[in-house]
């Protein structure tokens, strides 16, 4: 575990309860969190959500000391939770846990004030210490992601971005100028789906709008006369 101050955080210090909120769209994977987290005696799950806005809710209703935050959600996606997170409740610190490591993911979650990343390939002991360290106010990576983030810090060359198949297609139609309703009857997806997709992909493009996504998809022939891009397989 590494912590953006470079410190050893101790994990045996006797620590007030702290309350942690699970936004996870898998149950099984939201049971294992909590199933986790409630081992450590001073954790205290107070809620939970399986889609953004969900998480939203309970997010402001709850105002957890902790948020464990998965990116992939039904609705605007948990780049959307983040940002909301950090609008309306500010001292709810939010914890990313994710199965991706990819630098896209990764500085998304932290423009939009996650307090950490963690990957779901953590043990108990790694999730209780990231928890309680990010409840005292300092940020938490995973080793791996932290690595990560310093290959790219070393790396002066412009990296591909990286999209999913099915991100590419949903940009594809927003450089075309379609609405998401058109996107969702054109892909057979619902409009809440495809405002996931087009939430991830500004936040990968770095773009703050349709207009300007689809101004750097041209500029970067991720669409038009082919892509310059490493997409992963679906997950």
């Amino acid at each position: 575990m590494t912590s953006l101050d470079g410190h050893q955080h101790a994990s045996g210090d006797p620590q007030p309860t702290i309350t942690v909120g699970i936004v996870e769209d898998h149950a099984l994977v939201r049971a294992g969190l909590r199933e986790l987290v409630e081992s450590e005696g001073r954790l205290r799950v107070v809620g939970e959500a399986d889609d953004t806005d969900s998480a939203i809710d309970m997010l402001t209703t709850l105002r957890p000391h902790v948020a464990l935050v998965d990116l992939e959600l039904p609705g605007a996606g948990g780049i959307a939770v983040l940002r909301a997170a950090a609008e309306r409740v500010p001292d709810t610190r939010c914890l990313v846990v994710s199965a991706y490591s990819d630098y896209a993911y990764i500085s998304a979650a932290l423009d939009a004030s996650a307090a950490g990343y963690l990957l779901k390939t953590a043990n108990r002991t790694e999730l209780a210490e990231a928890i309680v360290t990010v409840s005292k106010g300092t940020t938490v990576l995973d080793r791996e992601v932290a690595q990560r983030l310093q290959r790219r810090w070393r790396d002066e060359r412009e990296p591909a971005i990286s999209l999913t198949p099915r991100e590419i297609e949903v940009l594809s139609l927003v450089a075309r100028g379609a609405a998401n309703k058109e996107i969702a009857a054109e892909l057979g997806l619902g409009i809440r789906t495809v405002e996931g997709y087009v939430s991830n992909i500004l936040a990968k493009l770095g773009a703050s709008s349709r207009t300007e996504a689809a101004l750097r998809a041209h500029e970067q022939r991720i669409v038009g006369n082919g892509p310059r891009i490493a997409a992963p397989p679906r997950r």
